[in-house]
C-alpha cells in the first residue's frame, strides 16, 4: 500500500518517556476513587478499569474496487494514531461476489498510551462535531463492554473532507474489566463519555 508522509508520520510517532495520558491521570487520582465510593468497593483491584478500545471499519464496496480498503486503511491510521490492519472475509459469500480471504475492511486495536489519547480526542472534539448532536446510547452488551457506532469518518478533525472519496462508518468498541454494565457505564461516563440523560 502506498503509504503518505502522513500516515507514516502518525505509525513511527513514538511516545515520549515518562509522559502520562490526561485521562490516564484522570482515571487515576479522580475516576479510582469515584468509583470506590460509588460501588462500596473493598480495594482498587476490583475498580473496573479500561483495557483497549477496538476500530472496525466495513467497506462494502471493496470486492469491486480494492482501492477502497487501502484509503479506509489510511484515513483509520491517521484518526486512531496507529497503523489499522485489512480484515479479510473467512468465507465464500457468492450472493456478494466474495472470495475467502478477499479484504473486506479495516480495524485497529489501542491500549495503554494511544487509548487514552484517542479516547480524549473523541470526547473532546470529535463527538461534539456530529450534527445535532444529544449523546450516545446508554446500551452496553450485557457483559460490561460498549460499542458507539459512528456514521461518518468526517466528524474526525483528522480526516480532509475534501479529500474523501467515501463517506463509511465505523464501529468503536470500548472494553472494560467491569462485571456488570452498570459498572462498566459508570467507569465510561466518568471519562466522558456523553451518555443520553433519559432514554427516549
Amino acid at each position: 500500500m502506498a503509504k503518505t508522509k502522513k500516515t507514516e508520520a502518525v505509525v513511527n510517532n513514538a511516545v515520549p518517556a515518562g509522559y502520562v495520558p490526561t485521562l490516564k491521570k484522570l482515571y487515576r487520582d479522580e475516576i479510582v476513587p469515584k468509583l470506590m465510593k460509588e460501588f462500596s468497593y473493598s480495594t482498587v483491584m476490583q475498580v473496573p478499569k479500561l483495557v483497549k478500545i477496538t476500530i472496525n471499519q466495513g467497506v462494502g464496496d471493496a470486492t469491486g474496487d480494492k482501492k477502497l480498503v487501502e484509503v479506509a486503511q489510511q484515513e483509520l491510521t491517521l484518526i486512531a494514531g496507529q497503523k489499522a490492519v485489512t480484515t479479510l472475509s473467512r468465507k465464500d459469500i457468492s450472493n456478494f461476489k466474495l472470495r475467502k480471504g478477499n479484504p473486506i475492511g479495516v480495524k485497529v486495536t489501542l491500549r495503554a498510551s494511544k487509548m487514552y489519547e484517542f479516547l480524549e480526542r473523541l470526547i473532546r472534539i470529535s463527538l461534539p462535531r456530529i450534527r445535532d448532536f444529544n449523546g450516545i446510547s446508554e446500551k452496553l452488551d450485557g457483559r460490561g463492554n460498549y460499542t458507539l457506532g459512528i456514521k461518518e469518518q468526517i466528524i474526525f478533525p483528522e480526516i480532509d473532507i475534501d479529500k474523501i472519496s467515501k463517506i463509511l462508518g465505523m464501529e468503536i468498541t470500548f472494553v472494560t474489566t467491569a462485571k456488570t454494565d452498570e459498572e462498566a457505564h459508570a467507569l465510561l461516563r466518568e471519562f466522558g463519555l456523553p451518555f443520553k440523560k433519559h432514554n427516549n
